[in-house]
């Protein structure tokens, strides 16, 4: 009976500590989250409320972006698959330290919103996703339904979001942009449940591990794909709701 009895108090235990270890992976991920929306955001309006340094990039009547502008534009498609790419060689810091670069470089390709829209549209609908993020991020880390089933469909949304938005480029269809923000606000929602139960079910399955280094690291990777969501519905709602200057 002892033996049983230890035998359970030791389950209890392990229990109790990975519980305590995915809280703070948890926290720790929206934590690096935060810390990327804040430079997006202080970077976007520095640069957005300054027609000096938006013109280096984009038109400041037009908002046309330059030849810079367009690089811009594409560079942060770019960083994710490098970041992917490369994240295996990447020490934890070394991978921390290039999600900060990329949420700066986000905030360079965004800052025309500043000029597009008013500043209280923008907090207005920044409001509105926080609200809908945390709402999806919860439902995500709580509910017992397994979802992982929706990975594949919403991935081939994105793609096809990313192609159709290319394309959209050369043909300027107002109602081709309208249905790629509607569709868009969706699959982001349902990506930032799907990415949020991803990210704690990765955790306990490699908690017993003990490997410090990898956990760290998949939480920066969590951190990015949730961060790309919120950007992601933020644009998007925007795009539908914000109030045009």
């Amino acid at each position: 009976m002892a033996d049983v009895n230890t035998i359970r108090s030791t389950a209890g235990s392990r229990a109790a500590q990975i519980d305590e270890g995915l809280r703070a992976h948890m926290n720790k991920v929206y934590g690096t989250m935060s810390v990327g929306m804040l430079i997006t955001f202080a970077v976007a309006w520095a640069v957005g409320t300054a027609p000096g340094l938006l013109s280096v990039f984009r038109d400041p009547v037009t908002l046309q972006p330059n030849i810079l502008g367009w690089i811009i534009m594409f560079a942060p498609l770019g960083m994710v698959f490098a970041f992917g790419a490369a994240i295996n060689r990447l020490s934890a810091a070394a991978a921390q330290l290039f999600f900060y670069a990329f949420a700066a470089v986000m905030g360079l390709s965004i800052s025309w919103i500043f000029v597009a829209f008013t500043g209280f549209s923008i907090a207005q609908i920044f409001l509105i996703t926080s609200i809908a993020f945390a709402g999806l991020s919860l439902w995500g880390y709580t509910t017992k339904k397994d979802i992982s089933g929706w990975g594949s469909f919403l991935i081939m949304g994105v793609i096809g979001l990313i192609v159709a938005s290319i394309v959209n480029i050369f043909l300027g269809s107002p109602a081709i942009m309208f249905a790629i923000s509607a569709i868009g606000v969706l699959i982001f929602a349902g990506l930032t449940a799907y990415d949020t139960q991803n990210i704690k079910n990765t955790y306990l399955a490699h908690a017993h591990h003990g490997d410090q280094e990898w956990l760290q690291k998949s939480g920066i990777m969590g951190a990015l794909s949730l961060y790309l969501n919120f950007i992601n519905m933020f644009m998007m709602l925007l795009s539908l709701f914000g109030n045009r200057e």
